[in-house]
């Protein structure tokens, strides 16, 4: 704490104490219905039921959708990706990038009020809250009640946070399974035979749901989101924000329903803060807008309904551009400058990376095969009249069908192809989502090369076998060298 010392007009001092730090004012958020609270629960409800339900969905005999990194395999239904696919991530990564910042040009934090995984489990916690303690006035007064607690309000925080601590293990539960297999995980957690670091993610996950969802809520958007700082470069006089109209509703007041505002020289508002009630991060939309806005428009549904009761037009606070408000425009002028310059650049580079990436996972070829010289035998004498060099091959199915591969070597007369038994491979199987290493020999007779070192290609053909495989594949001029001693 710190003393300021301000002088008044009368020439005495009042001491002033000003904190280092803000103290959080725990907010309790009014419930409230209209548009935009119906697709908030829309967007709860699809994004739940994809998140909780996309584990259970089973693919060619195995889980849908599982990112396996013991086995460093991501199965994304019938792809399969490898940590060779590595540009397939960044590409994801990017086009996700690139959305953010179209959907903040166009209509500010958007993500966040509809979509953003805090705000969703907020809404749910929030929720199961006005169930057992009541709307908000039921809250503050419950929360008023100092020590020692009645037996009722025991019951029903206990209750609060049974719920909660549910719904967070059942999230914990699931972002685990989309990592281990969550058949195999359900058996584990019913035996109590999880490993460590899988009972350590679930139970980690878990109380990062219950603290963010039910404790930290809004500092968590106004303190710990990065998104919040930098909205501000990626919007502009064309962005749909939730915004107040001043000119319509100031000046603010109080008045009887069958007053002339106007005769008494105010505007809309009857500064009822209702506005301020249903907010989730506790802002008053009045002030202008603010990096703690959500752009959730539970004000806007708030607002509406005042004027209903009132007689007023609706959309005094609604969505709408800075240009939209100062020039006086409706809203369907305004959607004329969304498609501007930074929108359609938006739009063209993500454009041109989903071509890119669907362009690339249809045309990617499966099989995929890396040539390794045996650094400990480089070349040797064998039989007294052939030279051998002696290789690994990498051979990798990435399909989801068994592979009959053929090898052949060319670049020099009468090369032979030979396992580690000294047998001659005609072809290998490689099964489904897997690869297979293989030492292979190959050789050439001494009359037939000249010492030094000579350019090979080794031609892969791989033929997959399956009820839903016809397709031949080829991985053409695989190079590598082979080395004649002098």
């Amino acid at each position: 704490m710190a003393n300021d010392f301000l002088a008044d007009e009368g020439g005495s001092q009042n001491t002033v104490e000003l904190s280092l730090y803000e103290v959080r004012r725990k907010i309790y958020p009014r419930s409230v219905s209209g548009v935009f609270a119906k697709w908030r629960l829309i967007l709860v409800l699809a994004t739940q039921i994809l998140f909780y339900g996309l584990p259970w969905v089973q693919w060619n005999d195995r889980q849908a959708v599982l990112f396996d990194l013991v086995s460093r395999k991501f199965y994304i239904f019938g792809l399969v990706l490898w940590p060779q696919d590595i540009i397939y991530l960044t590409l994801l990564l990017i086009l996700s990038a690139l959305a953010l910042f179209l959907f903040t040009a166009v209509a500010g934090r958007l993500f966040c009020g509809y979509a953003c995984p805090q705000t969703v489990y907020t809404e749910i916690f929030m929720w199961i809250e006005r169930k057992v303690e009541g709307d908000r006035f039921a809250r503050i007064r419950l929360d008023g009640e100092d020590w020692p607690w009645s037996f009722h309000k025991w019951r029903i925080k206990i209750t609060k946070h049974f719920l909660w601590i549910l719904i967070a293990l059942w999230t914990g539960f699931t972002f685990v399974g989309y990592f281990t297999p969550i058949k195999v995980l359900s058996a584990e957690l019913i035996a109590f035979t999880l490993g460590p670091w899988q009972a350590f993610w679930l139970l980690f996950y878990s109380f990062a749901t219950w603290g963010n969802a039910g404790f930290m809520r809004e500092q968590v958007c106004k303190y710990m989101c990065p998104y919040a700082r930098f909205q501000s470069v990626m919007v502009d006089k064309d962005t749909f924000v939730v915004t107040y109209d001043k000119t319509r509703g100031d000046p603010r007041g109080g008045r009887a329903k069958a007053a002339n505002h106007k005769e008494l020289g105010l505007g809309d508002c009857v500064d009822c803060s209702i506005c301020v009630q249903v907010c989730p991060t506790g802002i008053d939309i009045r002030d202008g807008l603010q990096y703690m806005c959500i752009g959730c428009g539970a004000c806007i549904d708030a607002c509406d309904q005042v004027m209903d009761k009132v007689g007023y037009d609706k959309g005094l606070i609604r969505y709408t551009s800075e240009r939209a408000m100062l020039e006086h425009m409706d809203n369907k002028k305004a959607r004329h400058y969304i498609f501007r310059p930074r929108v359609l650049v938006y739009l063209g580079i993500m454009s041109v990376l989903l071509i890119a990436f669907a362009s690339s996972v249809f045309l990617r070829n499966p099989l995929r095969v890396d040539v390794m010289r045996d650094r400990g035998a480089l070349a040797r004498e064998v039989e007294g009249t052939k030279i051998e060099n002696v290789y690994r091959l990498q051979i990798m199915n990435s399909s989801e069908n068994p592979m009959n591969v053929s090898i052949v070597a060319t670049g020099l007369p009468g090369m032979q192809i030979l396992s580690s038994q000294g047998k001659e491979i005609n072809e290998l199987i490689v099964n489904p989502s897997s690869n297979l290493l293989i030492p292979v020999k190959v050789r050439v007779a001494i009359e037939d090369v000249k010492a030094g070192t000579h350019p090979i290609n080794f031609d892969i053909e791989a033929t997959e076998s399956g009820p839903n495989a016809s397709k031949t594949l080829r991985v053409r001029d695989e190079k590598s060298s082979f080395i004649v001693p002098r």
